[in-house]
């Protein structure tokens, strides 16, 4: 099967997504074929091919062995991986229609925890509430490098998904992604966007979620904070028997 060339998702994101899906549809279950051959099934350069399955080794899906070639490598039970998931496709399997309401959007000097975090000395800050069925269940302050961000003042904030965007059209394929789930508690100025006040926030309970997520050359390309509603949201992890 060719890939799309008239896409606007890159090439490589193309055809990392074709391994990883027969992978997971058990045609691949061992060795996969050489970076010749799948340049001649699906008509792509070597260095498209290698960034490709390099991106699958770094997520853990394949694993090169030396002078042998690129391997499955199943993981047990107890070390399976979940998916990245955006706050649209949560809200969307909570059964609900989500929306995103754009407070800030600005090119501003990140505060010191986000530079040594990122290292951005000049970055671009997004700040949106999270609406399931218009009701708010979150609010999202993240950070982007300020070529992403250059780039996202194309795009209506309110509408898209930003990993979509990210990945698909602007074509910064993510390899690593580190988040930290805890309890917290909102920033007092915006309480009342969430429809709170600070007894109902100690009732209900606040769930802080902190995340990195870097690009294959492991620079960052987006920091985020948020905070959303205990009673409302639920972190969901997407299980396969992820390879790796």
């Amino acid at each position: 099967m060719m890939l799309n060339k008239e896409s606007h998702t890159p090439l490589l994101i193309q055809l990392k997504d074709k391994i990883e899906k027969l992978i997971n549809e058990g045609v691949f279950t061992d060795q996969i074929p050489s970076e010749r051959e799948i340049m001649q099934q699906y008509n792509v350069s070597r260095s498209t091919v290698r960034e490709a399955i390099n991106s699958l080794v770094r997520e853990g899906v394949l694993i090169k062995k030396h002078g042998k070639g690129t391997y499955v490598s199943i993981k047990s039970l107890d070390s399976w991986l979940g998916h990245l998931s955006s706050t649209t496709d949560v809200i969307k399997s909570l059964g609900k229609k989500p929306k995103a309401e754009v407070i800030q959007f600005i090119k501003t000097q990140p505060p010191e925890q986000v530079q040594t975090l990122t290292g951005f000395k000049e970055a671009y800050f997004l700040k949106r509430l999270r609406l399931a069925d218009d009701e708010p269940i979150g609010i999202e302050y993240q950070y982007y490098p300020t070529y992403i961000g250059e780039q996202l003042k194309k795009y209506n904030l309110d509408e898209i998904t930003l990993y979509d965007v990210i990945q698909r059209e602007l074509g910064i394929p993510f390899s690593i992604a580190k988040q930290k789930i805890s309890s917290g508690r909102v920033p007092k100025e915006d309480l009342q966007k969430l429809g709170m006040t600070q007894e109902k926030e100690a009732d209900v309970g606040i769930l802080k979620a902190e995340r990195r997520i870097k690009d294959q050359d492991e620079n960052v390309i987006e920091y985020e904070k948020a905070f959303y509603r205990g009673d409302m949201y639920t972190f969901e992890i997407n299980l396969s028997r992820k390879f790796g």
